[in-house]
C-alpha cells in the first residue's frame, strides 16, 4: 500500500483512571490513500475523536493509552515516536482542526502570530519578511483580508475564527488533515462556506482528510469514502455510493438514516435508535450493537461478528453471514 498516507491496524485505545478502565477504540483498522477524504461517522462516544488524537499522539498523558496496534503515517510508525519527534510531525505531516474554534485559539496572541508560529516551528522560512508574506498568502487563501492578521481572536466572528484554525492547520501543507466536527459551532450558511473552503484547499495542496462528523449530509457533500463507527469499532465502510445507495446496510446505519428527516415523505415523527450506547467500561461479549439492534439474534449476544466484504463495501454483522459474504478486495480501503 505504497500510496497509503495513513494505515491503522488493530488499534486498541483505553482511558485508565483509578475508578475505571474505558475501552474507547477496539480493534480499529483503517487505510486512507493520498488525496482521499474519509467521513468518520457515529454518535457521541463512538471513539472518533480518540482515533484522531491517537494519530496526533495527543491522548491525555496520564490516562490515555494505546494498548495495542499500529499507526503508520506516510509509512512511518508513530505509536512509539518520542514527543520531540512528534513535534516535528504535527503541523508539518499531519494537522488537526479541532471541534470548537472559540477555544482552539490563544486569546492573548494575534491570529497572524499564531499562523506564523507554525511556520517558525517547522523552519519553512528563514526571515521575518518571508514569514509575513506567507502569513498574508495564507490569510488570502482562507478568504480573509491580510490586515486582519493583527487582530485577536475575540475580534473575529465564529466563522472567521474557524478559517484561522484551518489556516494554521494547512500553513505547512500537511499530507493529512484531521477535521474534528469543524462546523459544529457554526450556523448553516457559514457551515457551507467552511466546507467549500476546506474542499478547495484540500484539492489545491493535494492533502488527504479525515472528516469527523455526525452529519450524514456533510458526508454526502464532502467525502469520497465513509466509515460508520460504533463503540470503538468500524461496523460499516465503503464509498459514499455504498453507504447511501447500496441495498444492504448494518442495522445501526439504517437507524442513522431513519433519524434524518425526509423531505419527500410525510411522517408524524422520526424513528430514533432505541436505547443508549453500551457502557464503555463494560462492553457486551458479543456484538456491541446487540443491546439496541431490532434484528438481534442469539449469536449476536455471544460472538463478535466478523467483517463481510463485497467489492470494498464492508459490514460487520451476523445478518450477512451468507447473503453478503464475498471475496475481500484488498485493493480498496480496508476498514
Amino acid at each position: 500500500m505504497e500510496d497509503a498516507i495513513l494505515n491503522i491496524n488493530d488499534l486498541y485505545v483505553e482511558y485508565v483512571t483509578d475508578d475505571a478502565r474505558i475501552f474507547a477504540v477496539n480493534g480499529l483498522d483503517l487505510v486512507l490513500f493520498k488525496g482521499e477524504t474519509l467521513g468518520l461517522v457515529g454518535e457521541t462516544g463512538a471513539g472518533k475523536t480518540t482515533t484522531a488524537l491517537s494519530v496526533m499522539q495527543l491522548l491525555p498523558e496520564r490516562t490515555g493509552v494505546i494498548k495495542k496496534g499500529s499507526i503508520k503515517l506516510d509509512g512511518v510508525e508513530i505509536t512509539k515516536a518520542t514527543e520531540n519527534k512528534m513535534r516535528g510531525i504535527r503541523g508539518d505531516n499531519v494537522s488537526m482542526v479541532f471541534q470548537d474554534p472559540m477555544t482552539s485559539l490563544n486569546p492573548t496572541i494575534t491570529v497572524g502570530e499564531q499562523i506564523a508560529e507554525v511556520l517558525v516551528l517547522h523552519k519553512k522560512y528563514s526571515t521575518k519578511a518571508e514569514i509575513d508574506n506567507r502569513v498574508d498568502e495564507i490569510m488570502k487563501m482562507v478568504r480573509l483580508q491580510p490586515e486582519r492578521k493583527n487582530e485577536y481572536p475575540h475580534q473575529l466572528s465564529g466563522g472567521m475564527k474557524q478559517r484561522i484554525v484551518i489556516a494554521i492547520a494547512l500553513a505547512c501543507e500537511p499530507k493529512l488533515l484531521l477535521a474534528d466536527e469543524p462546523t459544529t459551532a457554526l450556523d448553516v450558511t457559514i457551515q457551507a462556506q467552511v466546507l467549500e473552503l476546506m474542499r478547495e484547499l484540500k484539492e489545491k495542496i493535494n492533502t488527504s482528510m479525515i472528516l469527523i462528523t455526525h452529519d450524514l449530509g456533510i458526508v454526502a457533500q464532502a467525502c469520497d469514502k465513509v466509515a460508520i463507527m460504533y463503540a470503538g469499532e468500524i461496523i460499516e465502510g465503503g464509498t459514499v455510493e455504498d453507504i447511501f445507495l447500496a441495498k444492504n446496510h448494518h442495522p445501526y446505519t439504517v437507524g442513522l438514516f431513519n433519524s434524518i428527516p425526509n423531505l419527500t415523505s410525510k411522517a408524524s415523527r422520526l424513528q430514533p435508535i432505541a436505547g443508549l450506547m453500551p457502557d464503555p467500561t463494560d462492553l457486551p461479549s458479543g456484538c456491541n450493537f446487540s443491546t439496541r439492534c431490532p434484528n438481534c439474534m442469539e449469536i449476536c449476544k455471544e460472538k463478535k461478528p466478523p467483517k463481510f466484504i463485497r467489492n470494498g463495501h464492508m459490514i460487520r454483522c451476523h445478518l450477512f453471514n451468507k447473503s453478503f459474504a464475498g471475496e475481500e478486495d484488498h485493493s480498496c480501503v480496508i476498514y
